[in-house]
């Protein structure tokens, strides 16, 4: 019902900046929230930043706090993710998620992923 597409990735150097880019099709009006997550090789996915898509709230994750920003253009049904003062700890493969609930309900949708790699 819904296709989620992510680009963007790529290699930096630490302290560098990515801009990680979310286009989804089909039933985009079902959805209500969008976010982001990431996987790095051993460790399970973990949130990383959400974004509602009627009224104004994000969220983030502690760890990339000040460093991400999640944006939208709803008009293009596409969701971003601005990452700055990037570091090694953020290589992972990130995945754009949506879902029609909101916080504290299951994402339903999932993107294939796109890989960043942050060298020191």
């Amino acid at each position: 019902q819904v296709q989620l597409v992510e680009s963007g990735g790529g290699l930096v150097q630490a302290g560098g900046s990515l801009r990680l880019s979310c286009a989804a099709s089909g039933r985009t009006f079902s959805i209500n929230d969008m976010g982001w997550f990431r996987q790095a090789p051993g460790n399970e996915r973990e949130f990383v930043a959400s974004i509602r898509q009627s009224v104004t709230g994000t969220r983030y994750a502690e760890s990339v706090k000040g460093r991400f920003t999640i944006s939208r253009e709803n008009a293009k049904n596409t969701v971003y993710l601005q990452m700055n003062s990037l570091k090694p700890e953020d290589t992972a493969v990130y995945y754009c998620a949506a879902r029609r609930g909101y916080s504290g309900s299951a994402y339903d949708y999932w993107g294939q992923g796109t890989q960043v790699t942050v060298s020191s």
